[in-house]
């Protein structure tokens, strides 16, 4: 290879990859906000579960008797509210906390601290009950494994399954989809870089078979709509106005439906 073409081959590949580790800390480099996302509770009947797309990786879930959970918790992107439950994943400061609201109730880490095995969680707050799938995530030092980094979360409330895929990396086996169950609503991350290919999480989403997809973590519109089109012979694609929904069972969509909120 000649000098001038190594040296440009080089160069795309030294940006390349500091656009894929860039992209998931572009938040954590702004400075913390002194002005936290506005989300006000939602007035829920029995059988209700709220939704709220805060941003990035993380959403607001209430339930009828007033538990409060935000996924991927971090010191970045927060709604208001301090939430009786928060998830967190560790791949960056964009998915975790250090210094977690002390009025949490329980705060549930998606690795264990230990660095001894995987973490594991069973938790039931009055209407909700939580438990985690434990995956692996990418070591961006040496490009190795970092096994059980990351936690796949569900959360069980008002007859629905709703599950968080984290801060996804590999495909799922057949077992992780048996421990998963059957999906009611699926928040996936799909910026098709720090996580995986928009295809390769499309075929996740398959394999799942949730009835409701909900796109999170893609850093802009055109790796959204590669990630939609890679669905869109399997889903019907609908755009919401807000960032707010109240899911119910008898109001699951059927078809299964891919919902794109506003925010990211």
């Amino acid at each position: 290879m000649r000098p001038l073409v190594r040296a440009f081959v080089v160069a795309l590949a030294v940006a390349f990859a500091r656009d894929a580790a860039a992209s998931c800390q572009a938040i954590a480099s702004r400075p913390v906000p002194t002005q936290l996302a506005s989300v006000s509770p939602l007035a829920l009947a029995q059988g209700e579960v709220g939704l709220t797309f805060v941003g990035h990786a993380s959403f607001l879930i209430e339930s009828p008797q007033g538990v409060t959970i935000v996924t991927d918790y971090n010191d970045y992107v927060r709604p208001r509210t301090v939430p009786t439950i928060a998830t967190m994943n560790v791949a960056h400061t964009t998915h975790y906390s250090n210094n977690p609201d002390p009025r949490i109730k329980h705060v549930l880490r998606g690795w264990n601290p230990t660095g001894i095995g995987p973490a594991r969680h069973e938790l039931a707050e009055r209407d909700v009950f939580v438990r985690n799938v434990p995956t692996n995530i990418r070591n961006w030092g040496d490009g190795g494994t970092r096994l059980n980094g990351n936690s796949i979360f569900i959360f069980e409330v008002a007859d629905l399954c709703l599950v968080h895929l984290g801060h996804l990396h590999h495909e799922l086996t057949r077992e992780d989809l048996g421990v998963i169950g059957e999906v009611d609503v699926l928040m996936v991350p799909v910026d098709g870089g720090v996580t995986m290919t928009q295809f390769e999480m499309a075929e996740v989403v398959r394999n799942i078979h949730p009835r409701l997809v909900i796109p999170m973590h893609y850093f802009g519109p055109h790796r959204l709509e590669r990630f939609i089109e890679a669905l869109k012979p399997h889903f019907t694609v609908r755009y919401s106005t807000t960032p707010h929904l109240v899911l119910a069972r008898q109001t699951m969509p059927d078809p299964p439906e891919l919902l794109i909120l506003p925010g990211n």
